[in-house]
């Protein structure tokens, strides 16, 4: 792409982690028209909290750590693209970043149960919390972005989008005014160039994907089987999910 566009339509997808949303990414990259951002706030995230995730050291010296800096760019900044698709993780937006900007971009929130949330989370971390996985956060920035608009903000289902990838990827872009593209069910294999440097810890599954994956008839009808610290999470995160799954958009 060779134009740059000084007002491109700018959207942003809000999740947790693993929500299917580097998938999600990889769809909306897909497409010529767009031009993605890959949670730009992790590094302020990281900076402001102190957190030590994997790959910390990496991710500060390779990212913006500044939130203004960061929300300059998701805001204002000219983007290659007529499309500015930005992926989020509700977690990241601590106390110390500024949300008003929040007014000025589209938004939709990608849901999914915490069962299979944390299942694949227990995968990558030694640890988990309520906090750490985000729902809480998730349902404060519905409640925020459903204020700003005077209506709930549009809302999707992984599983949904596992189960009808092209019929529920088709209603996200008429709710957010753009044409669906069959480009998006498909993408090339691999690290792509926007990827954070996390992901060599977090994309695996993704890196050798080529397009949405359905699920098995078990996974799509099962919930995975949680004990301990897991199973009360989920039961605590339970309730976050449910209420924004009332809103979720149907293909």
């Amino acid at each position: 792409m060779s134009a740059i566009f000084a007002k491109p339509l700018r959207v942003a997808l809000w999740s947790g982690p693993r929500n299917l949303s580097t998938a999600m990414m990889r769809s909306f990259d897909a497409r010529s028209d767009t031009y993605v951002v890959d949670e730009p706030f992790y590094a302020a995230f990281l900076a402001i909290t102190g957190l030590n995730h994997p790959m910390r050291d990496e991710i500060l010296a390779a990212h913006e750590t500044d939130p203004e800096a960061v929300i300059n760019m998701l805001t204002k900044a000219p983007a290659p693209a007529p499309i500015f698709y930005q992926k989020h993780m509700c977690h990241h937006m601590v106390d110390g970043i500024d949300r008003s900007w929040m007014s000025t971009v589209r938004h939709a929130f990608l849901i999914r149960h915490p069962a299979r949330v944390l299942a694949s989370y227990a995968h990558k971390m030694e640890s988990a919390s309520l906090e750490a996985i985000g729902f809480v956060q998730q349902a404060e920035l519905f409640d925020h972005v459903t204020n700003d608009l005077g209506q709930p903000p549009i809302v999707i289902d992984s599983d949904d989008v596992l189960l009808n990838p092209g019929g529920v990827l088709a209603a996200l872009c008429t709710a957010w005014g753009i044409d669906y593209s069959g480009e998006m069910l498909s993408w090339p294999a691999g690290y792509h160039p926007q990827d954070g440097v996390w992901a060599r810890h977090w994309y695996n599954a993704v890196i050798n994907s080529t397009g949405f994956a359905p699920p098995s008839k078990d996974k799509a009808r099962d919930l995975p089987v949680l004990s301990g610290d897991y199973a009360n999470i989920a039961r605590l995160a339970l309730p976050y999910y449910e209420k924004l799954s009332q809103h979720r958009l149907k293909a």
